[in-house]
């Protein structure tokens, strides 16, 4: 029996219908070469952005379930579409959506986590000759509620099929794989051949956005490897796989300015219990230079933001205009040359350290937006090169 590839293409490479043609040829000559295929497609351009917008039009924080049943239907519209353009090819395909593709969730609306995939009509698909394309994002829960997977669900979609699959998963994207940098910011970023799942769900967390963490998780459970690729070009791009990884060694720096810090005066437990209720996951948790504690929330988990700020107990602020900077290797911990660098750097470019935060693969500092960039730009330079 023929191997199975499970591709992912993201929002940018089907994002008008000349570049699904493409597409579709890319993957008919990948299928002419013996493989069958399961081909996972994420919403056209920014139609989930705009899909979106217009429930926030209607609602200043619209109820979770009824966003899954809106926001779903962007990947549905591309993989009727893919199917279509594949049968112009004269290539036999059929699309699902996640629930019809046996992707099974858990009951969170937003962010839903993936349980369990039962792929039996997609083997029934693939028996009969045919290309099968997945509605990527989605799934549905065992109370047969529609659920979406968070931002860059798509990967994780992926990496699910691919599991349950036994096949071999790659993630398209516009750039041949993942950098040590991004090369809009940093144009001296350099391509990685390889990275460690570990790193590159941090990078993820931290806000590289070619790969989703929830994806790069679940394949590190599953000893599943990525291979990150261009849509575009035939580059070598990166394999997600276990390295002996240096330690002490920064792999990769990343940003993100889309983020809210809150500060606390106290424990943080009553705003941890407001954040919960509204379904947003903090991505980390620090203290500041005060010992206040500093709870980092990234805003695409923000659906209401004016209401959230609302809900906020006594003793708790939102210190506006912040972004964060962060270094991701293997040891970095045990390596205090990485945190004085790091310092010594920011201090250089006259962006004030409001609150850092290490761990084994992650060092993150907290500085003003306005010099998450040059900040990004100086510390690749001295940690990377």
């Amino acid at each position: 029996m023929a191997r199975i590839v499970v591709q992912k293409f993201g929002g940018s490479s089907v994002s008008d219908v000349e570049k699904i043609r493409k597409v579709a040829q890319r993957v008919k000559a990948r299928r002419d070469e013996g493989w069958q295929l399961v081909v996972v497609v994420s919403a056209m351009g920014d139609t989930t952005d705009e899909l979106l917008s217009l429930a926030k039009q209607v609602s200043a924080d619209p109820p979770r379930r009824e966003l899954d049943m809106l926001l779903t239907c962007g990947e549905r519209i591309s993989m009727a579409l893919m199917s279509m353009a594949l049968q112009e090819l004269s290539v036999p395909a059929i699309s699902f959506t996640g629930s019809q593709s046996g992707i099974i969730t858990d009951d969170t609306h937003s962010q839903a986590r993936i349980v369990e995939v039962r792929p039996a009509r997609l083997e029934e698909a693939l028996g009969q000759g045919k290309v099968v394309i997945v509605a990527g994002y989605q799934g549905v829960s065992r109370g047969k509620e529609v659920t979406t997977l968070g931002r860059g669900g798509s990967d994780t979609s992926a990496v699910a099929l691919a599991a349950a699959l036994h096949a071999d998963c790659e993630i398209y994207s516009d750039v041949d794989g993942i950098f040590s940098a991004d090369p809009r910011v940093v144009p001296s970023a350099k391509k990685l051949d390889s990275i460690s799942p570990e790193e590159m769900q941090e990078l993820a967390a931290a806000g590289a956005k070619v790969l989703n963490a929830q994806a790069v998780e679940f394949a590190r459970e599953h000893g599943i490897v990525i291979h990150a690729k261009s849509t575009h070009s035939a580059g070598t791009g990166t394999r997600i796989e276990r390295t002996a990884g240096e330690q002490g060694r920064v792999r990769g720096i990343t940003s993100e300015t889309e983020v809210w810090a809150f500060c606390v005066d106290g424990s943080p437990e009553k705003l941890l219990e407001v954040l919960d209720a509204s379904q947003v996951k903090p991505r980390s948790v620090s203290f500041d230079a005060a010992g206040r504690t500093i709870v980092l929330v990234p805003l695409h988990d923000v659906h209401g933001p004016d209401v959230l700020r609302s809900k906020l107990p006594a003793g708790v602020s939102v210190l506006d205009g912040m972004g964060t900077v962060s270094c991701v290797g293997t040891g970095l911990h045990a390596d205090g040359q990485v945190v004085r660098k790091a310092l010594a750097v920011a201090h250089g470019v006259g962006a004030p350290v409001t609150a850092l935060s290490s761990s084994a693969l992650q060092l993150t500092v907290m500085v003003p937006k306005a010099q998450v960039k040059e900040l990004t730009k100086k510390l690749h330079e001295a940690l990377i090169g």
